[in-house]
């Protein structure tokens, strides 16, 4: 099994943040850094830790340190999954994230974006079964795609290839979620997701991507004020 995790579903966003990423962004460059400090402005704040509130970070991601020794990749976005993928045989991947990336809504949905890229390998036979796990705290954020699973399964469907449906899961974490066994893993995949992530979470990011001691990809942004 493989496992991918982008920073997103723990760098999270509180219920009626209405500038929120998770309303929809892109992933530009001005979306990685700008557009935080125009929201860290809109709350008169004068460093990242101003964000906290509306953007916390949820301590769940302290238990991926468990699997400290895995062979461990790092990116800036899942622009780089196809690339992880190539590394190994075909094989089960477990994502933890708060987008599932089967399908996207819009633009050429044959080439492969950070939206799209496990509904590619599916296609492809990279990926034998994918299950997307979308965090707990989905379930407290009507907007979120983990807060209404059918919705969302419903909405994937309508796009991705009938045939490949069986082998897609889509899951929400419980409060205390539980992880694959370390033995189980052949390579992990950990990814920063700044459009979408605060700022004020990049040294825990740091410090998680050193503790894995993960190859590095793309370099991931440690955003300064």
């Amino acid at each position: 099994m493989l496992l991918s995790v982008d920073w997103d579903a723990f760098s999270a966003t509180r219920e009626l943040v209405f500038d929120a990423p998770i309303w929809g962004t892109s992933d530009r460059e001005a979306d990685r850094l700008k557009v935080w400090r125009e929201r860290l402005r809109k709350r008169g704040g004068t460093d990242w830790s101003s964000l906290e509130h509306d953007f916390p970070l949820y301590p769940t991601w302290r238990a991926l340190e468990q699997y400290a020794g895995v062979p461990t990749w790092v990116a800036l976005s899942h622009a780089e999954a196809w690339s992880w993928l190539e590394c190994f045989e075909p094989q089960d991947v477990l994502n933890i994230d708060s987008h599932h990336d089967l399908t996207s809504f819009s633009g050429d949905g044959t080439r492969v974006r950070p939206g799209n890229w496990a509904g590619l390998a599916l296609a492809a036979g990279r990926i034998t079964r994918y299950t997307c796990q979308y965090p707990a705290w989905h379930a407290t954020l009507p907007v979120a795609e983990g807060y209404d699973l059918e919705r969302t399964r419903l909405e994937v469907a309508a796009l991705l290839a009938p045939e490949l449906m069986p082998r897609v899961r889509l899951l929400r974490a419980g409060r205390d979620p539980r992880w694959p066994g370390r033995h189980r893993l052949n390579g992990i995949l950990l990814v920063q997701s700044p459009a979408w992530t605060s700022p004020a979470h990049d040294p825990a990011f740091e410090e998680l991507r050193h503790v894995l001691q993960a190859q590095v990809m793309t370099p991931p942004l440690v955003r300064v004020r």
